[in-house]
């Protein structure tokens, strides 16, 4: 093995050297900053959009019902027909037009009410304009039932039922899904740098034997040790570039962030609290604290630890299995056929793996796919930021997790080394699944 190290390195520097490498590694950071901070920006210009809204009411209702906001603006139009509201409203330029006509009830009125506008109006919009509708409904019922709006408003308070853990600790609502969300980024992580440089060892392997370079590296170098010098150097290649689209990305978001005045938490600025709900519930600020709290409580140390065991253990695993592919065929388009059955069992742990964390982490399912090797680095890595141990994963799931996938490499690596030795010098012939079996007898 003393020419592993030698095979390391050159397959490292012929990747960080490459110039679409060069070019990726510093152009995607600028590419996915520029998207977010776009995102942002945009949503930003959204929230601060004011509308204005036409309002001819020819009732006897609804005076004081329409009260403007800070995105919203009513006009009251008075003393006019119908069409010259319209007509008006046009030329303004208003987001549209509500009309009020008169009747005697407020049903009646509320059921001869139209909203003019130009084009298919915006669905808040309208929700809002319903939900006043609804509200003074609603309150003239109450009067026909003989209660005042006072004694309702006592009655319709929000319940929120307190929950504790049993050494006192408050639970938050949805942090469970938070944390599997989490731990779904890492797996995401793993599964993208799988299907991407492992797709980059494939490749490798396959334009060396089709230049017939590899004859001459074959003579000196052990297939296996050809193989694994791949595998290792590719995956530090791509570390290296991992690392630095993560720092020049956090650089540039938080210039980009300072320089468009972009505030990232003003995505909690919509929360709202119903306006009955009582003294005794948490405000938005303190929830989000509570939050906040709960996230820092993340054995993050922990997680980033076991990130980077999955991760290398995951990636080695379905590595030797793309270069295994390399070596079985000519060109890349005879690939396709293995390629699928390599990526469905990331794709299954992902959708399989949010679906089953989410609804009960610690069931059947959830363990099952966090036990099998070509699943587990990326379902195990969505129930660990529930901790380990009491109410976490159990230590022995973790331990058989992470010794099954070490089995699994070694025997994953064993087969891969027997198909990467027969195939990497046949040429011109696409081998079939069952010309594969063949080779691994050999």
């Amino acid at each position: 093995m003393n020419k592993l190290p030698l095979i390391i390195k050159r397959e490292y520097l012929a990747k960080v050297r490459n110039k679409s490498f060069v070019i990726m590694t510093f152009l995607s950071p600028i590419l996915m900053v520029a998207m977010v901070v776009l995102v942002a920006y945009l949503a930003k210009v959204n929230d601060n959009e004011s509308r204005v809204i036409g309002i001819l009411n020819e009732s006897n209702f609804f005076s004081n019902d329409f009260v403007p906001s800070a995105t919203t603006a009513f006009v009251d139009f008075r003393d006019v027909t119908l069409q010259e509201a319209k007509d008006s409203v046009a030329s303004l330029g208003f987001d549209g037009l509500l009309y009020i006509p008169k009747d005697s009830t407020v049903r009646a009125v509320t059921k001869r009410s139209f909203f003019y506008t130009k084009d298919a109006p915006p669905t808040q919009v309208v929700e809002r304009l319903e939900n006043t509708f609804q509200e003074r409904l609603r309150q003239e019922g109450l009067h026909q039932l003989g209660i005042s709006a006072a004694d309702f408003a006592k009655m319709d308070t929000h319940f929120q039922m307190n929950t504790e853990t049993f050494s006192g600790e408050t639970n938050l609502k949805g942090i469970n899904e938070i944390k599997a969300f989490i731990g779904g980024g890492f797996g995401y992580l793993i599964m993208m740098f799988i299907i991407i440089y492992g797709g980059f060892v494939m490749r490798s392997v396959i334009e060396e034997k089709t230049s017939r370079i590899i004859e001459v590296i074959i003579s000196s170098v052990k297939p296996f040790q050809l193989m694994l010098g791949k595998i290792i150097g590719t995956s530090l290649a791509g570390l290296t570039q991992f690392a630095i689209w993560i720092v020049s990305a956090s650089i540039l978001l938080l210039i980009s962030f300072a320089v468009f005045d972009i505030d990232p938490s003003a995505m909690n600025a919509g929360a709202s609290i119903a306006p009955n709900m009582g003294p005794s519930l948490p405000t938005v600020d303190q929830t989000m604290q509570l939050y906040a709290q709960e996230l820092f409580k993340i054995p993050w140390a922990m997680l980033i630890t076991f990130f980077l065991i999955y991760f290398i253990l995951g990636y080695l695993i379905y590595s030797s299995i793309y270069a295994a592919i390399g070596a079985a065929v000519d060109n890349e388009t005879d690939t396709q056929q293995f390629i699928f059955p390599i990526i469905l069992p990331l794709m299954l742990a992902i959708y399989v793996g949010f679906f089953s964390v989410f609804s009960n982490p610690h069931g059947p399912i959830a363990v099952g796919f966090s036990l099998f090797p070509l699943t587990s680095p990326i379902v195990m890595l969505m129930r660990l930021p529930g901790g380990i141990g009491e109410g976490g994963v159990p230590v022995w799931e973790l331990v058989t997790s992470i010794v099954l996938l070490i089995v699994t490499f070694i025997g994953i690596v064993w087969l891969a080394a027997k198909i990467y030795r027969v195939g990497i010098l046949m040429y011109g012939k696409k081998p079939t699944y069952k010309e594969l079996f063949k080779w691994l007898k050999y």
